[in-house]
């Protein structure tokens, strides 16, 4: 089994998951702001194998801003860690975080680490699939 830390990156918060390989399955962790300092205290604690990074795509698949910008946060965690940092499509995992936290009667202001959540539970179904 391995334990992988999913990120959901934002300008202002990064959505945080984990989850492992033998279950397919993951939970959100916590929405942080994009301080190395508070990444680097969730990733000692946990002890990742690997990382999943969401690259958000257009609707069409094309790339956007945001898509720049998490790219180089995944190469900066490939530096950092010297772990593999798999990018999956994240395409409407924000609108599908917000709609899973309604339904449960939960708050909405967690939707960043439920999305990352989401992030992960795909990339685990698209790599077992």
């Amino acid at each position: 089994m391995s334990i992988f830390l999913a990120f959901d990156h934002g300008k202002k918060k990064i959505g945080v998951a984990i989850g492992d390989s033998l279950t397919g399955s993951a939970r959100g962790l916590a929405a942080v702001p994009p301080e190395w300092a508070l990444l680097e205290k969730i990733i000692k604690e946990w002890q990742p194998s690997d990382f999943v990074v969401g690259l958000p795509l257009d609707k069409d698949g094309g790339e956007q801003p945001a898509t720049a910008a998490a790219r180089v946060f995944a190469r900066t965690l490939t530096e950092r860690y010297k772990k593999p940092v798999h990018l999956c499509d994240e395409r409407y995992s924000s609108i599908a975080a917000q709609s899973s936290l309604r339904a449960q009667g939960k708050n909405t202001e967690r939707d960043d680490a439920e999305a990352a959540r989401l992030i992960l539970e795909q990339y685990f179904n698209e790599a077992h699939a």
